[in-house]
């Protein structure tokens, strides 16, 4: 039966939302030019139907993945709605409908349109939150750690109980400032919750410290005479660099040979930048 095309969908943007947009594609026996999120711009003339987030629809929804295709199949899903896959939601819907047809052997078609940009952008997602793991970088003001990344896909529901368990005993925020949300934490309890902004104080001498020797012991580990700026980029992107201390710039009248003396035996709990 051929569906319409004519009709774009536009939802709240969450997983709730995405799987009521499904139930509506089958309700009304139509296939959406583009599925948009409430960030998303309309380029298109065609008209726009606004789909309603309704906990029963989303629900049914959710059970029906893995009963008529497989759990791995949730778990793609889910996992994709994380990520900066290019009309995310359109691909989705076209591999959950290759899905019901095929049922669970739609994971073993790799090399299938509808399966294979959705594979990738699950790799991706996993792949950059590994990263993050070890790129994260945290200044420490009133016994507060904070952060701010920039990556490309939605990590942080990925690496907040890393750093959980990491800081069990902190308060901490890592602000994800590509998505506007953060990971608030205190003593091994935290929530992603949505914000708009983070601006930080001005360091103080100590956390000038840290930097300084962050930046120092950078200097210090790498050989000119072997620096390969190439094998550098591919372990280490340049995107990631923005907001690492080991890579910012020396303040203005600060030299790079001269570490701020401080005493870090006043604080030995915290070590901030660390």
């Amino acid at each position: 039966m051929p569906y319409r095309t004519d009709v774009v969908y536009r939802y709240d943007g969450t997983l709730d939302g995405f799987l009521c947009c499904v139930y509506e594609s089958y309700a009304m026996k139509e296939m959406p030019a583009a599925i948009l999120g409430p960030e998303d711009e309309q380029l298109s003339l065609l008209p726009t139907r606004d789909v309603e987030t309704d906990a029963f629809r989303a629900a049914r929804v959710l059970k029906s993945i893995p009963a008529r295709i497989s759990e791995d199949a949730l778990y793609l899903v889910e996992r994709a709605m994380l990520t900066s896959m290019p009309e995310k939601e359109k691909r989705l819907l076209e591999f959950l409908r290759l899905g019901y047809r095929k049922g669970g052997m739609v994971m073993d078609m790799v090399h299938d349109d509808a399966v294979a940009p959705v594979l990738a952008a699950v790799t991706h997602l996993g792949r950059e939150a590994h990263l993050f793991l070890g790129f994260v970088r945290f200044t420490e003001n009133a016994g507060v750690l904070a952060s701010v990344i920039e990556p490309k896909n939605r990590v942080l529901p990925l690496i907040a109980r890393h750093f959980l368990n990491r800081y069990p005993n902190e308060a901490f925020i890592i602000f994800d400032r590509t998505h506007r949300e953060a990971l608030v934490a205190q003593r091994g309890r935290g929530r992603i919750a949505p914000l708009l902004s983070l601006e930080l104080p001005a360091p103080n001498d100590m956390e000038r410290a840290v930097r300084a020797l962050w930046r120092r012991f950078h200097q210090s580990v790498e050989i000119d005479q072997r620096r390969n700026s190439v094998c550098q980029r591919t372990h280490l992107p340049l995107r990631y660099r923005r907001v690492m201390t080991e890579f910012e710039a020396e303040p203005a009248g600060e030299r790079a040979d001269r570490v701020p003396s401080v005493d870090f035996s006043a604080n030995p709990a915290h070590l901030p930048g660390v």
